[in-house]
């Protein structure tokens, strides 16, 4: 293992005493992320192989699973501090997941108790691969300085960023003093910015899920603002480089101001990619509970006012890429029952254009590439190439959620290589109890792979780490 340096030995003495200084609780030797990949896969393989990691006690001694408190929960980042030791310690962060808290919670269930389900992530991760997890609680802490605290996260073995209570299409929700809506954009922004060939993926839960949606249309707007605002390029020859970006850019903002978000029923809840309502509403039924997940069905033509282009450049997208969830349900998992514990939606119009946008305006970038990396506009070429919608839920024979994840895609300019992260509406962390781990007894390892949301969350955390 790495070895800390004497000064942030003395810094962590002093900030908590309680910090492993290596990587891994469970097994004596430690962990690495080639050990967690391959414990990820072993837990994958089947549902009734037995733990291949020693078996010890992950609550405290007095019974307790909560942040903080003991470890292996020890690594929280409260404050400053906290995160000035940890950017010391590439050791700690580059062998461990990374866990976003918006909200204090996820939501209230029948019990009444407020789930903090960001426990049940760093539980899983521990019991099945033995993978320290690291919280950022920003909704207290507030986001810190988003140019030092992204690279580090992004460096760690995956990034899971929780759900929450308050809705994204309303900006009164938020209502935490340190940690505003628009303190989540700009995080989740950067992070969509930050998908890397040496970074980690990103796994959007619930309001992160809509977070992303919302984030998708914030960026492409800022793309074509960038774009259209622009007058020269240097070196762009003729200015058939600008030319291009600009065509592409001119038909994003059209389609994108013209298009409208209409439910089943006919109702009309928004006009254009500037209603707030356009990325993310109020859902028809509230969704709590097990559904089973179906795979996603692009509209035909016939039924749907979306408009064609759309349509076709999500099938012709879908059967270019593969997006982990849908063939987890259609090749591994056969029914997925997944739970649910949300009342908004991500609109489909909204990702269908999201996909089609960035693959319009990545295409409009490939010619001219080596122009744009060497001006202003050269965070375009960070842009996800595509937004694949996977899956969607059932209620009563319909269809109540039709986005209820994505497969976000980075394509590589030059080596043509896929990247990706992975936005759910669901919780695959939750049991079908809808309780976090500390209120409820903590599971086996026989459970966990008889659980189709761990399962699930599993498969992601493997699959993003092989990019």
């Amino acid at each position: 293992m790495t070895s800390i340096s004497s000064v942030a030995l003395e810094n962590q003495q002093l900030l908590s005493p309680t910090w492993r200084l290596t990587p891994g609780y469970i097994e004596d030797s430690g962990s690495d992320v080639e050990s967690v990949h391959i414990l990820l896969g072993r837990f994958l393989t089947d549902r009734d192989s037995a733990d291949p990691l020693p078996e010890k006690e992950l609550f405290s001694e007095d019974g307790q699973f909560e942040w903080g408190y003991a470890q292996p929960l020890e690594k929280t980042i409260a404050s400053e501090s906290d995160l000035n030791f940890l950017a010391q310690c590439p050791n700690l962060f580059r062998n461990a997941i990374s866990i976003i808290e918006p909200w204090e919670h996820v939501g209230m269930n029948d019990l009444g108790e407020e789930v903090r389900a960001s426990k049940n992530v760093a539980f899983m991760a521990q019991k099945i691969a033995d993978c320290d997890s690291i919280l950022f609680p920003v909704w207290s802490t507030g986001t810190f300085d988003l140019n030092k605290v992204v690279p580090i996260i992004s460096s760690s073995m995956a990034v899971v960023l929780e759900g929450g209570k308050p809705s994204v299409h309303d900006s009164a929700q938020w209502t935490k003093p340190n940690c505003s809506r628009d303190n989540m954009f700009a995080l989740v922004e950067k992070l969509l910015l930050s998908r890397s060939p040496r970074s980690a993926p990103a796994i959007f839960i619930c309001v992160s899920h809509q977070l992303a949606a919302e984030c998708h249309i914030r960026l492409l707007r800022q793309a074509v603002k960038a774009v259209l605002d622009t007058e020269i390029l240097k070196r762009d020859e003729g200015g058939e480089a600008l030319a291009s970006l600009k065509a592409a850019c001119e038909k994003i903002k059209s389609v994108g101001e013209n298009l409208k978000i209409e439910k089943r029923d006919g109702r009309i809840v928004a006009q254009g990619w500037h209603d707030d309502n356009f990325a993310v509403v109020l859902n028809e039924e509230k969704e709590v509970g097990d559904r089973v997940l179906l795979p996603y069905k692009t509209p035909k033509q016939n039924d749907s006012s979306i408009p064609i282009e759309l349509l076709d450049t999500h099938e012709v997208m879908a059967d270019e890429l593969e997006g982990v969830i849908d063939n987890a349900i259609l090749r591994y998992e056969n029914d997925i029952n997944i739970a649910m514990f949300h009342s908004d939606e991500v609109n489909e119009e909204a990702i269908l254009f999201a996909n089609w946008a960035y693959m319009t305006l990545h295409n409009a970038i490939v010619p001219h590439r080596y122009t744009v990396a060497a001006s202003p506009l050269s965070w375009l070429l960070q842009m996800p190439y595509a937004v694949e919608i996977l899956a969607s839920t059932e209620a009563n024979g319909e269809i109540l959620t039709e986005c209820s994840c994505t497969c976000i895609n980075y394509k590589d300019f030059e080596t043509k290589k896929i990247r990706r992260s992975f936005t759910c509406q669901f919780h695959p962390e939750l049991l079908s109890d809808l309780r976090d781990i500390g209120k409820r007894s903590a599971p086996s390892y026989a459970e966990l792979k008889q659980s189709d949301g761990m399962r699930l969350l599993a498969r992601l955390l493997y699959e993003g780490m092989q990019e």
